[in-house]
């Protein structure tokens, strides 16, 4: 437990010094990645995306890079993704599956680059290009005319996406209880995690906000988050260790403002709520 207690304390100031100067290291990074794309004719356009676009980066924000190539040589790049990030610094280790058009590459000063490769018949207005897009450079107007297409776009909960939602809130629920049985205790957390975070989304499409995609806290917690103190507080209140009784105990305290948020959305998409069906999916296991 000393050594529980000496590993906290020092967590807040043994890279105090490396952190405060993450976003300059990353300044320099952006400066690195604008000098070797611009200069590559196969470069049609790159663009940031994330906090850097939205405007609310902190000390440990990345580069959520997004980069436009000439349709021809777009296999050509993303099989190069992981040697063409080498060019913007010294690579620690690489995220990365070899099949897909993006990687991770997390740098030897921590800071870390997403890049994303496309060709011009992958960027189509959306909520997401609305909400969070820094262009850098777009010699071609390309990802600038589907930008302002994008911003005649508005986020409203279709009936599929509330379906989905509460599916998969139901599925958590009856999980739980199913690896508690089995001794899975951090599958059975895993699902209450799931739990608090469908509350979050719900709290998101309440107020016709996007939400995050699946299971993504970003912007949920901390200082950048956009819920009221309440919600907040909330989301605390529903912590858990790995005690069965603790886990059942939270499980319970989450169902109330779900029925909540469930009545409320049912009002939102006019659909007709049926209390007996909700309570017979909670009486199982409650």
């Amino acid at each position: 437990m000393k050594e529980l207690s000496t590993l906290c304390v020092g967590f807040g100031v043994k890279y105090e010094k490396r952190d405060l100067n993450l976003p300059l290291v990353l300044q320099k990074r952006s400066e690195a990645i604008f000098k070797d794309l611009s200069n590559d004719p196969n470069v049609l356009a790159f663009f940031y995306g994330g906090s850097i676009a939205k405007g609310n980066a902190d000390l440990f924000s990345d580069l959520d890079l997004r980069i436009v190539v000439n349709d021809e040589h777009f296999e050509e790049y993303r099989i190069n993704k992981k040697e063409r990030a080498k060019r913007w610094g010294e690579v620690l280790f690489y995220e990365d599956f070899p099949w897909a058009a993006h990687s991770v590459a997390h740098y030897i000063d921590f800071v870390k680059v997403d890049s994303f490769y496309y060709m011009k018949e992958h960027l189509i207005p959306s909520l997401y290009l609305k909400q969070e897009t820094k262009i850098v450079y777009d010699p071609y107007n390309i990802v600038n005319s589907v930008w302002k297409a994008s911003q005649k776009l508005t986020y409203q909960l279709s009936e599929e996406e509330f379906e989905i939602w509460r599916g998969k809130f139901f599925a958590h629920i009856h999980e739980v209880y199913r690896r508690i049985k089995r001794g899975e205790l951090y599958y059975a957390l895993s699902s209450l995690n799931m739990l608090r975070w469908s509350i979050a989304a719900g709290w998101d499409m309440e107020k016709d906000r996007l939400p995050n995609q699946m299971g993504v806290w970003s912007t949920y917690e901390g200082k950048r988050s956009h819920f009221e103190e309440w919600q907040i507080s909330r989301l605390e209140s529903w912590n858990s260790d790995r005690t069965p009784t603790q886990i059942l105990s939270v499980l319970h305290s989450i169902i109330p403002e779900f029925k909540r948020l469930h009545r409320s959305l049912c009002d939102k998409l006019s659909i007709q709520e049926d209390p007996i069906w909700l309570n017979e999916i909670f009486n199982k296991i409650i």
